[in-house]
Formats: structure tokens, C-alpha cells, sequence
């Protein structure tokens, strides 16, 4: 099974289960950070520098103490993969140093 796989709705409901402040379904995964404006735009810095690593982008919106990221992998027809989960745990441990 490779990196853009879909994944199905059980597999991703287990896998979101285990992740603290992570919701979706099949078809997308999302969570909200509470942080200041400025740190926000230093988060969405850092992340994209994951991003390309990975070669997957997060969907992002910047808005006043809040900033939410949303995965799907558009190139596997808008489904959520592994490589959104993969992200997913990197923006956490972006947010948790």
C-alpha cells in the first residue's frame, strides 16, 4: 500500500481516535491551533517547509488567534491518505517543540 492510497472511512476514524484535536472523514482531516497572529504565520512557515519535503500541502486559513490546517490528497481524487496523516503528525510536533 503506498503513500497515496486511499484510505478507508474505518481506517481513517481509528487513526483520527488517536489524535487529539484531529477531525474528518474519508474525504478530508482537519484541526484548529490556538496561537497568536505572528506565531501563526511563523507555524504556517515551518510546515511548509515540511510540506515540501513530503511533497504534500495542507490547505491553511490564518485568522486572528487561530490557525487550521485541512489535508486531503488531491492528486488520490480528494481522499485522505497516509501522507495526510504523515503531515498531520508533523504539524502536532511543529506546534508541541
Amino acid at each position: 500500500m503506498g503513500k497515496r492510497t486511499p484510505l478507508d472511512a474505518a481506517d481513517v476514524a481509528t487513526r483520527l481516535a488517536v489524535r487529539e484535536g484531529w477531525s474528518g472523514d474519508s474525504a478530508r482531516i482537519a484541526k484548529s491551533y490556538v496561537v497568536d497572529y505572528h506565531d501563526g504565520v511563523r507555524l504556517i512557515a515551518e510546515v511548509a517547509e515540511v510540506a515540501k519535503e513530503l511533497e504534500h500541502h495542507p490547505d491553511v486559513e490564518l485568522h486572528w488567534r487561530e490557525v487550521r490546517f485541512s489535508m486531503t490528497t488531491y492528486s488520490a481524487g480528494g481522499v485522505v491518505t497516509e501522507l495526510d496523516f504523515e503531515l498531520a503528525d508533523a504539524i502536532d510536533t511543529i506546534v508541541n517543540v
